[in-house]
């Protein structure tokens, strides 16, 4: 089976199946088209099939056209048909792995992918994992799912861990540009998995156990988590000595070895660095372990919105005015510079306690034209501001939580009554400084 499967992928004959069409799987089937392959893409929402088989993107870093150059030849093709799913020679599962109320890992799409796939699952099909989650997913939750199709791994058909590496808003890393972990859960696996993304990615880098490649991705994410921590509690403590974090930051960084920089900033947000932390905290749970300095570094990027709100209402003070029916506008509710993701974005929190404070909120996001519905927070259904001089110099302040590129700061300062800077993206502007406040 293996060797079949290895000729369709060496001749790239094999068809990719892609189970979520999100920020992840959009671009791999981007990557696994450019290297010559076709796709079946498989999602249960009908709204993103339809939009897709009719050529419309719904991502900012994947474009209508290219989606239309993928349909142009029959290369491609949505469905929300789950028992398709024997089609593809290859299925990759890009679905999402959220934490529940409690913090603990909600492996439901992922279980419930697996038990589609194995209701139809035929000899000879690879399935690889990309979702991130803890380490063992692979092995102790996703195989004995599979394995109740009656087929052996290995054998029959094969199974590996690719985590997921995105970078949005960065062209120099799409996903062909990064680098892939690949572990396999036997050698079979790991052989055909890795020959499948020497096709589409730059490099391959296999690794001996799906739980190795499962604990990579825990630890870039952890990493980067706990790092922004600190840089977070440091901002606090220097602003209570009157010292500039954002230059200190920038002094540091000219040391050539030892050190990367890290920004602070209003919160953590994205589908990755606020999450995955805490697979491994449960994993340590369960283990009789504890993980002090990811729990440790989750409290302190959790309080920031807080801090920030509590700044924001101390200038207010200054100004002489009150948070309570205060008009403030929040620039940027996107989690990151110049995306259209909102997942997990702390500026939701920021303006869920500034409704309670009683603020006349609003919002100015050029990526993201309407808040949308979302699990965790309760939020109306505000829309977009356009940032005109009339309504700037009606706001008794503007909240800056993400710094893209399309806001033209010097415009901004210069209209507006006070600004409350969280990203010091108005570093460079020269008039009007004695209006900004850092948070």
């Amino acid at each position: 089976m293996s060797a079949e499967l290895l000729q369709k992928i060496e001749s790239t004959e094999a068809v990719i199946g892609v189970v979520g069409l999100g920020y992840v799987g959009l671009p791999l089937i981007d990557a696994f088209f450019n290297a010559g392959f076709k796709a079946l893409g498989f999602d249960v929402d009908d709204k993103k099939v339809q939009a897709l088989n009719s050529g419309q993107s719904y991502i900012k870093h994947v474009s209508s056209e290219q989606i239309q150059k993928w349909r142009a030849d029959s290369e491609f093709e949505a469905t929300s048909d789950l028992t398709r799913l024997s089609e593809p020679d290859v299925i990759i599962i890009c679905v999402p792995t959220p934490l529940n109320d409690s913090r603990d890992p909600d492996l439901s799409y992922v279980s419930g992918t697996g038990e589609s796939i194995a209701a139809v699952l035929r000899p000879g099909q690879l399935v690889v994992l990309e979702s991130t989650t803890y380490p063992t997913t692979t092995r102790s939750v996703l195989l004995p799912i599979l394995e109740r199709s009656g087929l052996t791994p290995g054998k029959d058909f094969f199974l590996a861990y690719s985590p997921e590496r995105e970078d949005p808003g960065n062209p120099v890393y799409s996903a062909a540009k990064i680098p892939k972990v690949v572990g396999g859960i036997d050698e079979q696996s790991l052989e055909v998995a890795s020959k499948l993304y020497s096709h589409a990615v730059v490099n391959v880098v296999p690794v001996t156990t799906t739980e190795i490649a499962e604990a990579s991705k825990i630890l870039e994410n952890t990493y980067r988590a706990v790092n922004i921590a600190l840089v977070n509690e440091l901002k606090i403590l220097l602003d209570r000595l009157d010292i500039d974090v954002w230059e200190v930051i920038a002094a540091a960084k000219t040391k050539p070895f030892g050190f990367q920089a890290f920004y602070p900033g209003p919160g953590l947000g994205g589908h990755c660095i606020p999450i995955d932390p805490f697979y491994l905290t449960w994993l340590a749970r369960r283990h009789g372990l504890t993980t002090r300095f990811i729990e440790l570094a989750g409290e302190v990027n959790s309080r920031m919105p807080e801090y920030v709100i509590s700044q924001l209402s101390k200038f207010m003070n200054e100004a002489g005015k009150p948070i309570r029916g205060s008009k403030i506008c929040l620039l940027g509710v996107a989690y990151k510079k110049d995306v259209d993701d909102p997942r997990e974005s702390p500026s939701f929190v920021l303006m869920e306690l500034l409704l309670e404070w009683g603020a006349d909120l609003s919002y100015s996001d050029p990526h993201v034209p309407k808040i949308p519905k979302m699990r965790h927070h309760d939020l109306p259904e505000l829309q977009s501001q356009e940032l005109t001089a009339e309504f700037l110099a009606e706001q008794d302040c503007v909240l800056i939580a993400t710094d893209h590129s399309a806001y033209d700061y010097e415009f901004i300062v210069e209209h507006s009554q006070l600004i409350v800077d969280t990203r010091n993206s108005t570093l460079n502007v020269a008039s009007g400084r004695e209006k900004i406040r850092k948070a």
